[in-house]
């Protein structure tokens, strides 16, 4: 996605899709229960561009859609997510967010502000953002500002009950972080957030039928109540804006991953 603030358009999208499924330039991480990670190499060793793909039996591509948009259900089922909120929208398919979540201790949590929009292209759907600074959304002292340079997620629908998702992120994570960090996403935490939004797919329908079941403003957007936010209030976030923090020194011995990740809230 070209560096600039902008809508994403039609080229963009298509870009995007053309990522996740070419295979040239990407080398395999990890291969294993339907989901392969891929990794591609950076100039810099922090900023890593990984693609992931799951095949999601017996859940539609308009479910996974929905999930993916569903903010109120996403606290059910992303144990790692310490908050997230709409801002305020764009145009019908855009919208400014925020989202911040626990990363592994000993590493410092993580927050973004990115524009985000999505687009229906037949049976299939792809969500896309970026980083952006919005004035009265300033770095937190307790966090450690992020910037997703391109992050977003490509639906593909095989038949009436599958479904295949790609994931591709570009994220600078804001600090020198040890090279066990980085295999430590594509080896462990990708893989099993990829499979922990598999299983939220499935539990979905049942969960939606009891909380609103049509309210979808990512698909009626007359039913959308963010205000409007003017585009030329946003700037691009540029990574070197921001400060940097040193984890290299951090061990390995000392990480610390939940195993909470697959628990479900018990309330309704």
């Amino acid at each position: 996605m070209t560096r600039r603030i902008h809508i994403p358009d039609d080229s963009d999208f298509t870009s995007f899709r053309e990522q996740c499924e070419d295979q040239e330039g990407w080398t395999v991480q990890y291969n294993k229960g339907g989901v392969t990670v891929w990794c591609r190499e950076q100039e810099s060793n922090t900023v890593q561009k990984l693609k992931m793909r799951i095949i999601c039996k017996d859940v539609t591509a308009e479910t996974l859609y929905d999930v993916l948009h569903d903010t109120s259900y996403r606290r059910k089922w992303d144990s790692n997510m310490i908050e997230t909120y709409d801002i305020g929208r764009l145009t019908v398919n855009a919208d400014v967010g925020y989202y911040s979540w626990k990363c592994p201790s000993p590493l410092k949590n993580r927050d973004f502000v990115t524009l985000r929009s999505w687009l229906p292209l037949g049976n299939d759907y792809i969500i896309i953002n970026y980083s952006v600074k919005h004035p009265k959304y300033p770095p937190k002292k307790d966090y450690v500002r992020a910037v997703s340079l391109q992050t977003g997620y490509l639906i593909q629908n095989n038949s009436a009950s599958s479904s295949t998702l790609y994931y591709l992120t570009q994220v600078d994570p804001k600090g020198s972080l040890p090279k066990w960090v980085v295999n430590k996403v594509s080896q462990f935490v990708a893989p099993k957030a990829m499979k922990k939004i598999y299983k939220a797919c499935l539990k979905y329908p049942e969960w939606k039928r009891k909380h609103n079941p049509n309210l979808k403003p990512w698909v009626y957007p007359e039913q959308n109540t963010l205000p409007s936010i003017n585009l030329a209030d946003l700037s691009l976030q540029n990574a070197d804006s921001l400060e940097n923090i040193d984890e290299s020194g951090l061990s390995e011995e000392k990480l610390h991953i939940s195993d909470e990740d697959d628990n479900f809230s018990k309330e309704s």
